[in-house]
Formats: C-alpha cells, sequence, structure tokens
C-alpha cells in the first residue's frame, strides 16, 4: 500500500497529485456533472494549484522584487474569484501550475560525478624506509619519499621511477588505449595503474599538486563556472506584468466595467508562453532519446542549438579505444603463418593488453599454438617462451637486441613506418633470428569520417584534441578528415584550449565529445558536452550534458539539426503566444469575451502551441545517416530482452 504521508511529503508527487485533482473538478465543473453541488468544483483548482502560485509569487515580490509571470497570475486569480468566476480561475492555475512542472522536469538531473572522482583517488601507499615497507595514507607521502607499487595497484602520487620497470595504463589522464612502458628515470602519475611487475618510485607531486587532486579540483572549477541561460520569457515577464495592468486599468477607466478589467488580466496571463518552451524541449529531448541520445537538461539542448566548434577525444572516441592489429610484417624467407604460430604461442600466456590483442587476432585466423614449457614474462620489455623445443621472444626491438637477435634493416625501417603512424610494434624472434613484427594500434570508428563530414556541412569546425602523441593522432585525424589537431594534452590542455582558443577567441560555443575520466574537466568546461555512453567511464557520463548510448557517432549531426530545430520552435511558439494574447486582449477590451471564454482561448493558444512542439517527436533529418526511430526502438528492446 502507498504511504499518504510519505507521497504527500514528496514535492512532486504532491503536485502531480494536485494537478489530476484539479483537472477532474475543472471537469466536473465544464460539462455540469454534478449541478447540485452547493459550491463550484473549480475551487479544488484554485486552491490546490492555485494557493502554491500566490505563495510564490508574494515571497519573490516581498523579498527580492522578482517581477515575473507569477505575480501576473496571482492577480488574475484573486480578481476572477473576486468576481465570482472561479473556473476562470481555477482553469488559468491548471494550466500554470502544469507548464511549470514540466519545465521544471527538463532540467532535473542529479550530478554525482566529483564524488564519483574523489572515490577513486588512491587511499594508501607502500613507502619505503632503509629496508622496511610502511603502510601509510597518501596524503601522507612527502617529496622524495620513495614509494613502492605492486602489480594491479593504482600510483598513489606522481613521481619518478628509481627502481623496475613496468608498463602503467594512463588512460584516467592522457586517454592512451595502449599502457605506456615505463623505465628508471620515467614520470609516473597519481590514478593510475601498474600493469605489471613492481617498482619503486621517488615522490615528486604529493598531496594538492598530484595529478589526480588537480583533476578534481579541475572538475569543480568548472562546474562552479556554469551558468544557466537565461529564459526569453524571464526577460520578457516585467514587461508583460506591466502591460496587463496599465491595459485593464485604462480599460476600467474608460468602459467602468470591472468584468473587462479581470478578463485582461485573465487574458493576458501568459500561459501558453509558459509552455512555449517545456513543452518544445520535451518534445527534443524526446526525440533524442529514440534516436540513443540521453540529453541531461533543456539548457543543453538550447545550447548545442549555438555550437560552432566540435571538440573531439581521439582514444575511446573517433576510435574504439583498445589495441587491434593491422598488420603482420615477415622477415626475408619468413612465411606469414610461421610468424602468426611464434606470436601467437609467445603471447597465450600474456597479460599484456599487447598480448591480448594479439591473442584474439590468432584466434580469429585459427593460428594452433605451440605447447609452451616455460614462460617468463620481462617487465616493459617483452616476453621469453620455451614451446616444443624453440626458444622464442616476443617485445620491443630494444629487447630483441639485447637476447641477441639481429633485426634485418628493412624490417626496421617497416616498424619505423608503422611507429610514425601511431601504431606499436611488437617483434617476434626464435632460434636467434627475428622473423617479423605484429603492428597494433586503436583502430578508428567506421563511421568517424561520415560524422565529421556531416558536422562540418552543418557549418561547425572539428578539431581533435587528444593526450596521445603526434603521429598516432595525425593518422586517425586523416582518417577522420578532421584537419585541426592538437596532441600530447593533458587534462587542464583541454581545458585551457577550449577556454581561450574557442569560448574567448571568437571561435564560437564549444562542444566537447569525449569517453575517459581524463575527459571530465574538459566536458564540464566546454560551452555543452556529449559522452560515449557504451565505451565511457561514469564519471566522463556524469559529466557531459549528454550521453550516446550506443556509442554512435552518426547520432551527433542529427542531435545538432534537431537542437537548431528545437530552438526555431521554441522562438515560433513565443510569436505564437504573443499574437494569440494580442487578440484576445483586443477582444476582452472590447467587450466581445468575457472571463470564461478568455479561459478557454488560452486552452486553444495551449493546445496550439503543444501541437507546434509535439512534431517534434518526429523530426527526422535528411540523408542515410540514421535510422528510423521505430527501428531504432525495436533494436533497443530486443537487445534489452
Amino acid at each position: 500500500m502507498i504511504n499518504l504521508n510519505s507521497f504527500l511529503a514528496n514535492d512532486s508527487q504532491r503536485t502531480w497529485l494536485f494537478v489530476i485533482v484539479s483537472l477532474m473538478a475543472l471537469v466536473v465543473d465544464f460539462f455540469n456533472l454534478f449541478p447540485k453541488l452547493p459550491f463550484s468544483a473549480s475551487w479544488a483548482a484554485v486552491l490546490l494549484c492555485g494557493i502554491p502560485i500566490l505563495k510564490g509569487a508574494a515571497i519573490g515580490l516581498l523579498t527580492h522584487f522578482d517581477v515575473k509571470a507569477d505575480v501576473l497570475v496571482a492577480m488574475a486569480l484573486i480578481a476572477a474569484v473576486y468576481i465570482g468566476e472561479i473556473f476562470a480561475a481555477g482553469e488559468v492555475a491548471f494550466i500554470m501550475t502544469l507548464g511549470s512542472m514540466l519545465e521544471e522536469r527538463t532540467v532535473r538531473k542529479a550530478r554525482e560525478g566529483l564524488e564519483k572522482l574523489v572515490s577513486l583517488t588512491p587511499v594508501s601507499a607502500r613507502v619505503i624506509n632503509s629496508d622496511s615497507e610502511t603502510i601509510v595514507e597518501a596524503g601522507q607521502v612527502k617529496s622524495d619519499d620513495i614509494v613502492r607499487v605492486l602489480a594491479g595497484e593504482i600510483i598513489p602520487v606522481d613521481g619518478e621511477i628509481v627502481f623496475g620497470r613496468t608498463a602503467v595504463d594512463q588512460s584516467l589522464l592522457t586517454g592512451e588505449s595502449i599502457p605506456a612502458d615505463k623505465d628508471i628515470g620515467d614520470e609516473v602519475f597519481s590514478g593510475t595503474v601498474n600493469q605489471l611487475g613492481t617498482f619503486d618510485f621517488k615522490a615528486t607531486k604529493v598531496g594538492e599538486d598530484s595529478s589526480i587532486i588537480r583533476m578534481i579540483r579541475l572538475v569543480e572549477s568548472a562546474e562552479a563556472s556554469k551558468t544557466p541561460i537565461v529564459r526569453i520569457m524571464d526577460r520578457w515577464a516585467s514587461y508583460i506584468v506591466g502591460m496587463a495592468l496599465a491595459t485593464a486599468l485604462i480599460t476600467f477607466g474608460v468602459t467602468g466595467e470591472s468584468i473587462r478589467a479581470v478578463t485582461i488580466l485573465v487574458v493576458f496571463c501568459p500561459c501558453a508562453l509558459v509552455l512555449s518552451t517545456p513543452t518544445a524541449i520535451m518534445a527534443g529531448i524526446g526525440n533524442a532519446s529514440h534516436m540513443g541520445i540521453i540529453i541531461s537538461s533543456g539548457e543543453a539542448l538550447e545550447r548545442l542549438a549555438k555550437v560552432k566548434v566540435a571538440a573531439f577525444d581521439k582514444t575511446g572516441t573517433l576510435t574504439h579505444g583498445r589495441p587491434e592489429v593491422t598488420a603482420a610484417v615477415t622477415a626475408k624467407e619468413v612465411k606469414t603463418q610461421d610468424l602468426w604460430v611464434l606470436a601467437a604461442t609467445a603471447e597465450e600466456r600474456s597479460e599484456h593488453p599487447l598480448g591480448r590483442a594479439v591473442r584474439r587476432q590468432a584466434e580469429k585466423n585459427q593460428v594452433k599454438t605451440l605447447e609452451i614449457s616455460e614462460f617468463q614474462l620481462v617487465p616493459s620489455r617483452g616476453v621469453r617462451v620455451v614451446a616444443s623445443g624453440r626458444h622464442i621472444l616476443a617485445g620491443n626491438a630494444d629487447f630483441l637486441t639485447e637476447e641477441g637477435l639481429t633485426i634485418e634493416p628493412q624490417l626496421a625501417k617497416e616498424a619505423e613506418s608503422c611507429r610514425k603512424l601511431g601504431q606499436a610494434v611488437v617483434f617476434v624472434g626464435s632460434e636467434n633470428k627475428t622473423s617479423g613484427f605484429i603492428a597494433l594500434a586503436d583502430t578508428i570508428r567506421d563511421e568517424a569520417r561520415q560524422t565529421i563530414t556531416s558536422i562540418e556541412s552543418e557549418g561547425v569546425k572539428t578539431i581533435l584534441l587528444t593526450g596521445d602523441h603526434a603521429e598516432a593522432a595525425a593518422f586517425i585525424a586523416e582518417r577522420a578528415g578532421i584537419k585541426e589537431v592538437r596532441s600530447e594534452l593533458r587534462p587542464e590542455d583541454k581545458v585551457r584550449i577550449i577556454a581561450e582558443e574557442f569560448e574567448n577567441k571568437g571561435c564560437g560555443p564549444t562542444l566537447m565529445v569525449g569517453d575517459g575520466l581524463n575527459d571530465a574537466p574538459a566536458l564540464k568546461s566546454a560551452y555543452v558536452s556529449l559522452a560515449m555512453g557504451g565505451a565511457g567511464s561514469g564519471l566522463a557520463v556524469e559529466a557531459a550534458d549528454g550521453v550516446l548510448v550506443r556509442d554512435d557517432l552518426n547520432r551527433i549531426p542529427h542531435l545538432l539539426r534537431l537542437a537548431r530545430k528545437t530552438a526555431v520552435t521554441i522562438k515560433f511558439n513565443i510569436t505564437l503566444s504573443m499574437l494569440l494574447n494580442l487578440v484576445a486582449v483586443y477582444l476582452a477590451a472590447s467587450g466581445l469575451m468575457g472571463p470564461v471564454t478568455g479561459a478557454l482561448f488560452h486552452n486553444l493558444g495551449a493546445f496550439l502551441i503543444v501541437f507546434n512542439s509535439a512534431r517534434l517527436y518526429s523530426f527526422k533529418t535528411d540523408g542515410g545517416d540514421f535510422q528510423k526511430t521505430e527501428r531504432l526502438s525495436s533494436s533497443i528492446g530486443s537487445s534489452t530482452a
């Protein structure tokens, strides 16, 4: 059973109940369903919906001198009740309350991204003193302390490796999908994850200066700096109130008929105007959701209509976010199948992401591996394997050279060409001979180029912002058709570029599209932002203004067109509502319309506004970029089942 007290304690649920009861009361009065009632049923609407309006108008006017539509509505309610037009008063209160609820529903969203980021901060560290090891809180680590990190642990503070080799997952900060090999003298950053082996490092940036804490501060400052868009209706509200009062007083002074003055107040109430924005926003958000895009608020959809620049992250956004085999290059007189047998055997027990990628491709190629008798992982170098009596090596060029293998000049040249394209290279050798190498890269999404072309056809400039190195960034940008590229960026660099290069230098409002935790500050600071829902991190999704549920970049051009169509619809709705108000005021002032007829005229205006907004639900873009709403909805339903 429903707990009535608990139900009524919830403001939203209580208001919905009041609206439903008010609607039923108005229907009873309109059709005279209970003619023997000793009072008008519309009193229910006046009390349930009207009193909150009167209270809000009084508080706003007396405490902040906030003259908005509620003030005019309150005066119309009081005047209508005073002359006995209870139905007109109840109808106005009902429509205004319903419009207010629709508007609130479009902007309600809990933002918990910052708390999620805080939960990811390391809580402890292993500090080495002489030969002893002490577990301390991460915040207690001091500069120059020697800290030890085991495989799989989060690095607690920034520092420089003094002992050991490893591979570190830095996607938290840089967005790079391939773990970075680390050796003595290399930097490591807090919040990143040690993939292999154990290493010691000297702390250099601790406490508030560590990378993860700096990112938290960036998200906080970006959240604080974002201001809501001022509604057109709010800017006009004080003028509407003044015009309504002046018109009502002049009419009463000229005609001496109070009913005409009250009718003017009733018809001047901006009910249709109140519905103009929220109904269009809700329809636009509904259309987007059917297309697999979740928009956080009406403000976000309004901001999307003004976008002039679209900035994209690389890893996980334009690309799939994980390494895949792109080529297998053999040395002279070595067959490709033989290279694959050696590579698949060497990586069969490897947990390195590159090793797993090689294994996946080998399974696709149905490669049969040799029986392994010995396996040794060499952190930051590669693996040694003994299989079927053969000694096999797989790893970087330095590793094979250290083990006495020679790499042919032509093979080394081809490997270097792959590296310049942003690909990782795994050399494979056996019995003192290098057999070839496997090239791997984060592959671009199939729809990326089509998306960029469609976005630029809308007059929106595109740019790539990535933490990856220049060669990988240039390669992906060229494949996607993006002309402007910024590479090797930290999270704070992306924020700076968005703020300085675009927002402050006249390039126009910027849309940021990203997926990773490292993108959260940029997503927060951008004028408007979208996150990849499937590949994206939880924080990126929370930080963004919208989410691409299916990671389909082709939805972005549709969303931009939809946002612009929504903006046009809002402007048309506002214009139409104002014209209807002017006609109604003329009819009321001339005595051709009474309070009840005026209230019904409002219903007509509200209906036209809602009908025009509802057309956005079926809005479709031209071209073959998008599937029909029904097909998408059915596919979502089938995948859920």
